[in-house]
């Protein structure tokens, strides 16, 4: 299991970017959102999560808001 913060959150196009705390950035989908509503998403708001291979690269998955 992975932590970061959601970086940037593109509520129009239903995805948006975590920055993990490895350093590098994150693509998330919303349909990856576990028990969290995307629509109450915030910047900088801490998350833990899976990353999975796509064709585009990680992707995050299991996105769920950290305790």
């Amino acid at each position: 299991m992975h932590t970061g913060k959601i970086k940037k959150v593109v509520r129009e196009r239903g995805f948006g970017f975590i920055s993990d705390t490895d350093g590098r950035e994150v693509f998330f989908h919303q349909s990856s959102l576990v028990d969290a509503q995307f629509d109450a998403l915030k910047e900088e708001e801490k998350v833990e999560f899976e990353i999975e291979d796509s064709p585009k690269g990680p992707r995050a998955v299991n996105v769920r808001i950290a305790k």
